[in-house]
């Protein structure tokens, strides 16, 4: 049996370092046609999926700045009053569903939602953070899902959960296709 030589075992140590640093994330984006990022865009409820109290408020909270680094300029957010995030499981449906009729009334051309389904440190000696949400873009002239997102994240011992959350999401975001037109060319 042959012997790996001390490259070979360079090279393998530096890619398993490579990977380790890399964290683990599973995400996968649908494919669109462009969508406008200079329309009028909807900000809807992240739903709550989690047993951490106000994890869709702060995904949220994550989401709607990198929306704006991404060049959506005009992005409304949903009503407070149609917030129903609380320590009791509230209609998430019904909300989604309130924040969408609102969006639509105001004659908002995209939105953007969706739900947190991860949001916590694990269990164990290291407590890494565990990020998994998935959001979706629909057209509110047709009411049809143009573009949808998902993933998975977890990170180091010493990682924050927001930063973990962060990523992930700038991802996830970084998969929807947007383009400079307004959206009037195209419909």
């Amino acid at each position: 049996m042959q012997r790996p030589t001390p490259s070979l075992i360079g090279r393998l140590a530096s890619l398993c370092l490579l990977l380790a640093l890399s964290g683990c994330a599973v995400i996968d984006v649908s494919k669109s046609a462009p969508l406008p990022a200079k329309a009028q865009w909807a900000m809807l409820p992240i739903v709550n999926h989690t047993e951490t109290p106000l994890a869709g408020l702060r995904a949220e909270s994550i989401l709607q700045p990198l929306l704006h680094q991404r060049g959506v300029a005009d992005l409304r957010p949903y009503p407070t009053s149609l917030s129903k995030e609380t320590m009791l499981a509230p209609d998430e449906r019904a909300t989604l569903d309130a924040a969408r009729s609102w969006a639509k009334d105001e004659g908002l051309r995209y939105a953007i939602g969706g739900s947190v389904d991860e949001w916590r440190y694990k269990v164990g000696v290291d407590g890494e953070p565990a990020v998994g949400l998935s959001l979706t873009v629909w057209d509110l002239q047709t009411g049809q899902v143009v573009w949808s997102g998902v993933g998975g994240k977890s990170g180091f011992s010493r990682e924050s959960l927001a930063a973990v959350a962060q990523k992930l999401m700038r991802d996830i975001v970084n998969g929807l296709p947007l383009s400079e037109n307004t959206g009037a060319e195209t419909r």
